[in-house]
């Protein structure tokens, strides 16, 4: 009952506060225009994000359990804030948003301690990381801070992953004994609801780089917190938790750079064009993505609850579905590997396809601000 009593105040406060931040967001200038690349067709205003920033502090403040490190926890999501304000209003280099970032990231190694040490692998045992660790926990930070922003391209998509991913961590600490992940697991997956209740389609307000950065830190900061421990599990729970904005991202660099394209080039080939293009229905395109989502979460519970023999079968096959259907409906080309060599034509239908991609118009970038 007080696991619900937090999940409903947390809800509460953000429902009660993103109508005030919608307003200072109008009156500030932080909006997001309508334009030919956008699918909104009015003015939005784009601190939705900070709601959902207030009702995790104060429910901090009501419920918050008691953790050496979250003071480095908080004192990074304060700079990312800060970072996603100031591009909301203002359109920030992606550079400086990338710096912002390793900066919030030094903050909970350094400061916080939480960083990736050892990692206990399948028949090899136990390997130290040394100082390969502090460069897989930068990239892990930035990586998933980034992945979320990716997919914030339609109403309720963003928080909506999101909710379900902090839900589904709440389900794994308890399974863990993790008292302070299940505490502010709940805590945000309560704000983030809160704040769907205005973002989803139709949306009154979108949650702008200040909630996609923020949103993306705190599941990666607190996805490491169960790597004190590293095991491989450890590590293939939260990418499988994470499944939608981690392939989808992945698909993205690698799909740039079998064209030869910087992978920031932009495109309109991410999971949420394509299935838009497919049914041409916003909230038919978001509850597929919803759906998906569960389904990896799924898996992440039943990955963790089952032998890790048996775990890491159906990663096996469930990669090879993900790559094959992501090879059919385009997110990635179809001459990657493994499938080139099984599809492969001829140079000249490479060529053709290579001129039909260069027409694709641009979207952004994973550090840009949010494509609603």
């Amino acid at each position: 009952m007080k696991d619900l009593l937090v999940y409903i105040v947390c809800c509460s406060i953000a429902i009660a506060v993103t109508p005030i931040i919608a307003k200072i967001s109008i009156k500030i200038g932080a909006v997001d225009k309508p334009n030919n690349r956008k699918v909104h067709e009015k003015i939005m205003p784009t601190l939705g994000g900070l709601s959902i920033f207030i009702a995790f502090v104060l429910g901090h403040v009501f419920f918050g359990y008691p953790h050496f490190q979250f003071k480095a926890i908080m004192a990074g999501s304060i700079i990312i804030i800060i970072t996603g304000i100031i591009d909301d209003i203002y359109d920030l280099d992606p550079k400086l948003k990338l710096i912002a970032q390793m900066v919030a990231a030094s903050i909970i190694i350094f400061s916080g301690g939480l960083y990736l040490r050892s990692i206990n692998l399948p028949i090899i045992g136990l390997v130290e990381l040394n100082y390969f660790g502090y460069f897989l926990t930068y990239l892990w930070i930035i990586g998933v801070t980034n992945a979320i922003n990716l997919i914030d391209g339609l109403d309720g998509l963003a928080s909506g992953v999101a909710t379900i991913t902090f839900m589904t961590m709440y389900i794994l600490a308890i399974i863990e004994g993790d008292y302070f992940v299940m505490a502010y697991t709940l805590i945000l997956a309560g704000a983030s609801t809160g704040f769907l209740a205005y973002n989803f389609h139709p949306a009154k307000i979108f949650m702008g780089d200040t909630g996609a950065m923020f949103l993306g830190y705190i599941i990666s900061v607190l996805a490491l917190m169960g790597f004190k421990n590293a095991t491989f599990i450890s590590f293939v729970v939260p990418i499988l938790i994470l499944g939608v904005p981690v392939f989808d991202t992945a698909f993205a660099i690698i799909r740039r750079k079998l064209r030869g394209q910087s992978f920031a080039q932009a495109d309109k080939e991410h999971i949420h064009h394509l299935l838009m293009t497919s049914n041409a229905s916003q909230t038919k395109t978001v509850l597929i993505i919803y759906a998906i989502s569960i389904l990896f979460s799924a898996v992440a519970i039943i990955y963790t609850l089952v032998s890790p023999n048996l775990g890491f079968g159906i990663l096996v096959v469930l990669f090879i579905i993900i790559q094959y259907i992501a090879t059919k409906i385009g997110l990635l080309d179809r001459f990657f590997f493994p499938y080139s060599k099984i599809t492969h034509t001829d140079e000249n239908t490479i060529s053709e396809d290579k001129i039909l991609e260069s027409t694709i118009s641009e979207d952004k970038t994973p550090l840009d601000k949010d494509e609603n």
